[in-house]
C-alpha cells in the first residue's frame, strides 16, 4: 500500500490554518497530515497540537523559505509520495484519488497537480497553476486557464487528464523518491518558481509532469506576498534569469538568454512610466543580484549538467509575450500549441 503524506508549510498563518485545516483533516482518508512550521511568531504550532491533535507537526528553526522550509522537513518525513499543499488552500471531497491514481498508471509521472481554482472567485480559476503550467520558448511560466493577469471561468474546459511543464507549488503530487533524488527545491529560489526549477529539472531526467482535471482544490492566493509587492517582482525576475541559466542547453541559452534580459528591461521600463517605481528597481535589483553572483550561478549550472538537455515535448514553442500582449490572445485555447 503506498504511503501519501499530505505537507503543509506554515508561516504565521494560524487563521489560514483554522480556515483551511480542517478541509485537508476531513477529505484525506489515510494519509498522513503534517505541517511543518517556518519559525512562526504566532502560535499557529500551539493552535494545531490543541485543535487537531491527529495532525503531525515539525517546527524548523529559522524561516528558510518555501524552498528550505520544505528541503528540511520532508528529510524528516518517510513517505512513497508527498502532497504538498499550501495552508491557504481548500480541498474537496476526494482530492487524492485522482492524484494518485496518475501515479499508479503512468511510472514516468513523477509530480502531478488538481486544478486550482480561485477560494475568492470559485467559479474562476486561480493564479497559481490553474489548469496545468505551461512555459514558453524565453522561459516565461503561464496556465491553462492563466495568461498573465487574465482568468479563465472554469466551464469543464480543462477537466481532461494532460503532460504539462510544471506541477504548481500551491498544491501537487510527487514521488519521494525522485524528490530528493534531484534534490528537492534549490534554496537559491527561497520562493517563487522553485517548482517549475524542479519539474524541470525531473524532465530532464526523464520524468513526465501531469495535470488531473478530476481533483479540485481552491487556492487563495498572495497568503505570503501580495502580486503587488516589490518583493514578489524581485523574486520572479531573479529567478526567472537563475531557471532559465541553470536548464536551457547552451546553444539555446546563447541567444534566448540576451533576449529575456532585453524583455525584462522593457518590463522595468513600463513599470517606472505606470508610476511603479519599486517594482522598476526590483528588476533592476533582481539583475544586479544574478550577474553579482554569476559564479554561484554557473556552479548550479554545472552541478546539473549530467541530466542532460534532451527534448521537453511540453514546452510551448511560441511566445506567451507576444500571443498575449501583441495579439491579444487571452486563452490557453488559442495559443498555437501542437501537442
Amino acid at each position: 500500500m503506498t504511503d501519501t503524506a499530505v505537507v503543509i508549510l506554515n508561516y504565521n498563518g494560524r487563521e489560514l490554518l483554522r480556515r483551511f485545516l480542517p478541509s485537508v483533516v476531513k477529505h484525506s482518508g489515510s494519509a498522513r497530515i503534517v505541517v511543518v512550521d517556518n519559525a512562526s511568531a504566532d502560535d499557529s504550532l500551539e493552535f494545531v497540537a490543541k485543535e487537531f491533535p491527529q495532525v503531525e507537526r515539525i517546527r524548523i528553526d529559522e524561516n528558510r523559505g518555501f524552498c528550505g522550509g520544505y528541503n528540511a522537513s520532508l528529510k524528516q518525513i518517510q513517505a512513497d509520495r508527498y502532497v504538498l499543499v499550501n495552508s491557504d488552500v481548500e480541498v474537496t471531497a476526494g482530492w487524492l484519488d485522482p492524484l494518485g491514481n496518475i501515479l499508479d498508471l503512468h511510472p514516468d509521472v513523477a509530480a502531478v497537480q488538481p486544478k486550482i481554482l480561485s477560494e475568492k472567485q470559485k467559479t474562476h480559476f486561480e493564479y497559481a497553476g490553474a489548469g496545468g503550467g505551461l512555459i514558453d520558448a524565453l522561459g516565461y511560466p503561464f496556465c491553462r486557464g492563466r495568461l498573465f493577469y487574465h482568468l479563465e471561468a472554469d466551464q469543464g474546459q480543462y477537466n481532461d487528464e494532460r503532460q504539462i511543464f510544471w506541477s504548481s507549488g500551491a498544491c501537487m503530487m510527487i514521488r519521494s523518491k525522485l524528490f530528493h533524488e534531484l534534490e528537492g527545491f534549490d534554496e537559491d529560489f527561497f520562493a517563487h518558481m522553485e517548482e517549475i526549477d524542479l519539474c524541470w529539472r525531473l524532465q530532464r531526467a526523464g520524468h513526465r509532469i501531469f495535470y488531473t482535471g478530476a481533483s479540485t482544490v481552491y487556492h487563495v492566493g498572495g497568503g505570503t506576498l501580495s502580486a503587488s509587492n516589490p518583493r514578489k517582482t524581485y523574486l520572479n525576475f531573479k529567478n526567472g534569469l537563475s531557471l532559465l541559466y541553470k536548464n536551457l542547453p547552451r546553444h539555446e541559452l546563447t541567444y534566448k538568454f540576451p533576449i529575456r534580459i532585453v524583455l525584462d528591461w522593457i518590463a522595468s521600463f513600463k513599470f517606472a512610466v505606470s508610476g511603479t517605481f519599486r517594482d522598476s528597481a526590483a528588476v533592476l535589483k533582481a539583475h544586479a543580484h544574478f550577474f553579482g553572483r554569476y559564479p554561484r550561478e554557473l556552479a548550479r549550472r554545472k552541478r546539473f549538467s549530467k541530466l542532460g538537455y534532451g527534448t521537453l515535448p511540453s514546452q510551448y514553442k511560441g511566445s506567451i509575450v507576444w500571443d498575449f500582449f501583441i495579439l491579444g490572445k487571452r486563452i490557453a485555447r488559442q495559443l498555437r500549441d501542437k501537442d
